[in-house]
């Protein structure tokens, strides 16, 4: 009897604790990696990997990568030059969200401003281009979609050259794409433009000239100089599109490119990108390890130059500049956080 009471009492504890154990899982869960991800060849375009790759989603900043795009063939056209001026007016200072801090008082050359666009991935900077290179942000606006339709992007429309959300908040109204819309932007800027030599660059000066010192500007891709071969791309953030990314990575000639749209931290929280970078990181060794040997493609030194390309410029460390409003934020606000990757050796 004694031995029955004791043989009842051990399962009565065991279902407590797996109870216990369940509950608890239920109430940690892991962040949502991602709505939408893909991994491709960047020499051949093959899908290394897919997971709703044609799942539509805001793509926030990653929105100016197809901005750059636009600019690139104005200035190929010699329709504008890295040194053209580009005066500054009431609306691009306006922006707001992730900026430069653009005043109506000021001109910067487009090469600047690409780089404000690029690295500190600035909204009023892409506004000021956008205007300067085709006359009207709406018709920039045109020329964005008409690239998209170029390139084979089927599910895709601009409509701004930022990113920002739209004044109804409604999804449906701002810019759209997916995963392989954006593989296909991504793999034609790496193999017919310079998008490298300003997305590869992790920290640089911006406005040296101006009165109240240069504002310091460092790029939001928490990939570069810790993952192996990462130049690029651009990240994005909203609170409708999520954190996305558009990564490259290139390793003995050859090179991957990754997207991961709409990922979130765990409940649906804002996590700076974090589960989204490590998902980035996955999907990049993955696509490595997916690649056929004699895989190759062009490595920035073998990129078309622009007219008038100069060398980089030296970066001189100032003040960090007041935080974006997160509400209007077109990437993610706050500190960075820190992670530690073991990448592979390279092979000799």
């Amino acid at each position: 009897m004694i031995s029955f009471r004791r043989q009842l009492l051990c399962a009565s504890l065991l279902v407590a604790a797996t109870s216990s154990l369940a509950a608890r899982a239920k109430s940690e869960p892991a962040g949502i990696a991602y709505q939408g991800a893909i991994v491709t060849d960047a020499a051949t375009g093959h899908v290394l990997f897919e997971d709703n790759a044609d799942v539509v989603n805001p793509p926030a900043s990653m929105a100016k990568l197809m901005s750059f795009a636009v600019l690139h063939d104005k200035l190929a056209s010699g329709a504008l030059t890295l040194q053209t001026p580009v005066r500054i007016t009431n609306e691009d200072a306006r922006m707001g969200g992730t900026q430069v801090y653009l005043d109506p008082r000021e001109t910067f050359p487009v090469d600047e401003l690409i780089y404000a666009m690029m690295i500190q991935s600035a909204n009023d900077a892409a506004h000021a281009l956008a205007r300067a290179a085709a006359g009207s942000v709406e018709a920039f606006v045109e020329l964005m979609n008409a690239k998209a339709r170029e390139l084979g992007m089927t599910h895709t429309t601009f409509r701004t050259p930022h990113g920002l959300p739209p004044p109804s908040r409604r999804v449906d109204d701002g810019d759209l794409t997916t995963p392989r819309d954006y593989a296909l932007l991504c793999r034609y800027l790496v193999a017919q433009t310079e998008v490298l030599k300003y997305s590869s660059v992790r920290n640089r000066d911006f406005g040296a000239e101006r009165k109240q010192g240069p504002q310091h500007m460092k790029n939001h891709n928490n990939l570069l100089g810790k993952v192996t071969g990462v130049d690029g791309l651009k990240t994005g953030y909203t609170e409708k599109a999520g954190y996305c990314l558009s990564a490259t990575a290139e390793r003995n000639g050859r090179r991957v490119i990754v997207v991961v749209m709409g990922s979130l931290g765990p409940n649906g929280q804002k996590d700076l990108g974090k589960t989204r970078d490590l998902k980035a990181i996955e999907l990049i060794e993955r696509g490595f390890a997916a690649l056929p040997a004699a895989s190759a493609v062009k490595s920035i030194a073998a990129a078309p130059a622009l007219p008038g390309s100069a060398p980089e410029a030296p970066t001189i460390k100032t003040a960090a500049p007041p935080a974006a409003s997160p509400e209007q934020a077109s990437t993610a606000a706050g500190t960075a956080f820190t992670f530690r990757v073991i990448t592979p050796e390279k092979k000799p």
